[in-house]
């Protein structure tokens, strides 16, 4: 069992409903590299018009949350606590959205049979990262020896080409692309290792818990093999948006994503 500190102070960014809704509140888990911000762009306030309060964290570490001195060595079983420490507060029906290594917080955190509903966008599998990452290196060595020294020395190594290879679509403004890329922040070395194989989900424990997993078609990182597998070992549902990369929140058909989110949903009655 890894071991785990306490909670620190985390940075939250809501925007919710103008009226009273009966519409269930949604937390948003950003991926790594980024914060809360990441959700800022467009899915908060489009999801609040809807009647869904909506909230997002910034996991330790990362935006305005304290953890930024600790940050190289906090574990994934940290971010998780960080995730139960917002969304105990958000109450019983709180639906969790995550993407990429928040999409992995988010099912390590379902281990505990308390979620009530949750949405994977271009998420870890729950095998962990090494497939994915062996596949990047045979499809594309380049990006992956590139991608291999962002990951260990930070995004101040990137580029623009680099960035919208791994993350965009070629329809995605150079202007998104660079603010996207100046705002990216480090990352664990610590998590990056549990991601990849010491601090993988207990499927069948997840599994519980109603679930929607979304990938993208051109999605450089986790490729859609990773996403049909995801869908597959928690029986969920499960859709590729065909034309978008990794960073879906971002991609010009971005909306697209909410809708579906947003029709789940209203289907499962959550």
């Amino acid at each position: 069992m890894p071991s785990v500190s306490a909670p620190l102070e985390l940075e939250v960014i809501s925007r919710l409903p103008a009226a009273q809704s009966e519409r269930p509140p949604l937390l948003f888990v950003h991926g790594a590299f980024t914060a809360a911000w990441c959700w800022q762009e467009h899915f908060l306030d489009w999801f609040a018009s809807r009647g869904y309060p909506s909230y997002a964290l910034s996991l330790r570490g990362h935006g305005g949350s304290a953890g930024r001195e600790q940050l190289t060595w906090t574990r994934l079983a940290d971010y998780v606590t960080d995730l139960s420490e917002v969304a105990v507060g958000l109450g019983e029906r709180v639906v969790l959205i995550g993407h990429s290594m928040g999409g992995m917080v988010v099912q390590k955190y379902l281990e505990r049979g308390v979620g009530h509903g949750a949405v994977l966008m271009a998420s870890v599998p729950p095998t962990g990262l090494m497939s994915s990452n062996l596949q990047m290196l045979m499809r594309d060595p380049l990006l992956w020896s590139e991608m291999s020294v962002i990951t260990a020395a930070g995004p101040k190594y990137g580029s623009m080409e680099t960035a919208r290879k791994a993350l965009f679509s070629n329809d995605v403004p150079d202007e998104i692309v660079a603010r996207l890329l100046e705002r990216a922040q480090p990352e664990s070395q610590r998590v990056l290792v549990d991601l990849n194989w010491a601090d993988l989900p207990a499927v069948p424990l997840v599994a519980r818990t109603p679930m929607l997993v979304l990938g993208a078609r051109n999605d450089a990182l986790v490729p859609v093999s990773d996403v049909q597998l995801t869908a597959q070992l928690y029986g969920a549902e499960s859709e590729i948006f065909e034309g978008m990369a990794h960073a879906m929140m971002f991609e010009t058909h971005w909306e697209l994503v909410a809708q579906r989110i947003d029709r789940w949903l209203l289907e499962r009655k959550l």
